[in-house]
């Protein structure tokens, strides 16, 4: 018997892009535990989850139905569920469409509706606007189109607390820009693929080396912009010293495209990038908990 058709829900399970998705959804989560000095509430904690995961899942798989011409063409993606005809439209479309309800449901009967509004401007935005859009319209199209994914910690701090925080902005202003010179160095390696599909991705647009230089430039933002978390009082010099270390890191790598011609160096740089905004947050939640005990240990009259 044919593999898709005695576990189908593993071509279900890859539409939902499951590795990215689970980057987004442990962005979200660290948000619900930066918004509140304690533990978040277990119902917005497990449901906000649930609804954020479902509603990223959705776009990744409306993504593969709006993009299915193109990934079968590309070398990455051509292997997908629908380029290869192990799900038809009408699978994808349903099962998009189901998953983008319930997490509509979820976050309006168990979070609240400033979530749910966010949640689904945020689907959108990938899902529409970017990926029918953006992407083929400029090759500024992962900046602008990086508010979108950008979303996740701010709609992680307002499930448990039902408003927008400007640390919270702070969060979505991290991702903002950290999504330029991640998506770009995957660029760099795929040029040829976003070539052949006419895809204005900058490295075919403008270049490699101008493409290496934004990236440059971009990194050099984003060790500005992880630096407001302290210089705001978000966070402590536990948070500073890790955010300190992983900057170096990715400065080392885009100084490093800007004079060597290894054809690996981006897609590592491109590797480089997703640990670093993992660790990064995992370095917020440790700071956060510290500077906590620290403060009651330091007893009730410290400041």
């Amino acid at each position: 018997m044919n593999a898709t058709t005695t576990i189908p829900w593993r071509k279900y399970l890859e539409l939902c892009k499951p590795r990215v998705v689970w980057l987004i959804v442990f962005t979200a989560v660290v948000g619900m535990f930066l918004a509140v000095p304690g533990w978040p509430p277990l119902s917005a904690l497990l449901a906000g989850t649930i609804g954020i995961g479902l509603s990223a899942s959705a776009a990744a798989a409306i993504n593969h139905l709006l993009d299915q011409r193109i990934d079968a063409i590309m070398a990455r993606t051509r292997d997908r569920p629908l380029p290869t005809g192990q799900l038809t439209v009408n699978n994808v479309l349903i099962f998009a469409l189901i998953l983008a309800a319930l997490s509509m449901f979820i976050l309006v009967t168990w979070v609240n509706v400033l979530t749910a509004v966010l949640t689904f401007l945020s689907l959108i935005g990938y899902a529409i606007l970017y990926t029918v859009w953006l992407k083929r319209a400029t090759p500024q199209n992962i900046v602008i189109g990086g508010a979108a994914g950008a979303a996740p910690p701010l709609l992680g701090w307002t499930a448990v607390t039902g408003s927008a925080d400007p640390h919270a902005l702070l969060l979505f202003l991290i991702i903002f820009v950290w999504t330029p010179p991640h998506f770009w160095a995957l660029a760099i390696y795929r040029r040829a693929d976003y070539a052949a599909v006419d895809i204005p991705m900058l490295p075919v647009t403008h270049g490699l080396p101008f493409t290496r230089l934004q990236i440059l430039f971009y990194t050099i933002l984003l060790i500005i912009v992880t630096t407001l978390p302290y210089l705001t009082h978000m966070s402590g010099l536990l948070y500073l010293a890790g955010a300190t270390v992983l900057n170096a890191g990715f400065l080392w790598y885009a100084l490093r495209m800007l004079r060597s011609q290894d054809r690996q160096l981006p897609l590592r740089a491109f590797g480089y990038s997703v640990t670093y905004l993992m660790m990064l947050f995992v370095f917020l939640l440790a700071d956060h908990y510290f500077m906590m005990l620290t403060r009651t240990y330091a007893g009730p009259g410290s400041l």
